[in-house]
C-alpha cells in the first residue's frame, strides 16, 4: 500500500493549499512512528506500518505538474497497482474543512492528478481534502500557490489529525471508518448530544421551536381612581335616555 500526498518541494511552497497532501503525508509519519524522510523515487520516502499494513508514504519533489513521474516509479519499484495506491490533494471543489473519498474518475482540471492519470491510468483512490474556490476560474493557481489564512488553522489541524486517526482504516481498505474519524474531529460530539457545529441565530426551547421572549405588561404607575357610584333613581335614569 503507497499513500501519496501532492505538494511542491521547498519552503517557498510549505504553507500553501496546493500542499495539503504533503502536510498529511507529514502527520501520518509523526503520528505513527515511521522511518524519518529518505530521498528515493524523485521524491521523499517514509516507510512504516499502519495496523496490519505496511504502507510507504511519498512526496513527491518533481514539481505538482508532473507528480506522475515519481508516482509511476516508486509503484513499478514495489510490483503495486493503482488498487494499492492512495492520493492526498487539495480540492478546490469541496469548502474548506470538508473532506470525501473518490475512487477513480477524472482529474477535474488537477495537474498533479492529471500527470498521474498519464502515468498510471485512473484506477486508484483520492483523498479530497477540501481547501474552498476563489470564486472565479482564472483566480484558482494564485488562490492555491497562497498559504492558508490564520483563520484556516484550526480547521486544517483538525482535518490533518483526523486523517491521521483514520490512516490504519484507510490502509485496510474500509473509507468508512475512515471518514467517520476525520468526522469525529472536524465534528466532535458536544457534552450535551450532537456535533460541533456554528452557533445558532436563534435560542432553542426543548422542543427545538424558537424560545419567543414573553412580552412585558404594561403597569400604569399610579392606581385609577374608582368610578362614582350612580344615585339616580329609576325614572331620572329612564328621563335621562331621551334626552
Amino acid at each position: 500500500m503507497m499513500f501519496v500526498g501532492l505538494g511542491n518541494p521547498g519552503g517557498k511552497y510549505a504553507g500553501n493549499r496546493h500542499n495539503i497532501g504533503f502536510m498529511a503525508m507529514d502527520r501520518i509519519s509523526s503520528d505513527h512512528g515511521f522511518s524519518p524522510w529518505r530521498s528515493k523515487f524523485q521524491g521523499l520516502v517514509s516507510e512504516g506500518r499502519l495496523g496490519a499494513d505496511k504502507v510507504i508514504l511519498l512526496k513527491p519533489e518533481t514539481f505538482m505538474n508532473l507528480s506522475g513521474q515519481s508516482v509511476g516509479e516508486a509503484m513499478r519499484f514495489h510490483k503495486l497497482t493503482p488498487a494499492d495506491l492512495v492520493v492526498f490533494h487539495d480540492e478546490i471543489d469541496l469548502a474548506p474543512g470538508k473532506l470525501k473519498l473518490k475512487q477513480g474518475g477524472g482529474h477535474a482540471g488537477h495537474n498533479g492528478l492529471r500527470s498521474i492519470h498519464g502515468h498510471i491510468g485512473p484506477d486508484y483512490t483520492r483523498v479530497r481534502m477540501g481547501v474552498g474556490h476563489p470564486g472565479h476560474k482564472d483566480a484558482v493557481p494564485g488562490y492555491v500557490l497562497r498559504d492558508f489564512a490564520k483563520a484556516d488553522a484550526d480547521w486544517l489541524d483538525d482535518m490533518l489529525r483526523g486523517v491521521s486517526d483514520g490512516a490504519a482504516h484507510l490502509a485496510d481498505g474500509d473509507g468508512p471508518k475512515f471518514l467517520n474519524a476525520v468526522s469525529l474531529r472536524l465534528n466532535p460530539p458536544r457534552s450535551g448530544g450532537g456535533q460541533k457545529g456554528p452557533k445558532p441565530t436563534e435560542e432553542k426551547s426543548g422542543s427545538d421551536k424558537p424560545r419567543v421572549k414573553p412580552v412585558e405588561k404594561s403597569i400604569s404607575a399610579a392606581p385609577q381612581a374608582a368610578p362614582e357610584k350612580d344615585t339616580r333613581t329609576a325614572l331620572q335614569k329612564l328621563a335621562d335616555r331621551f334626552r
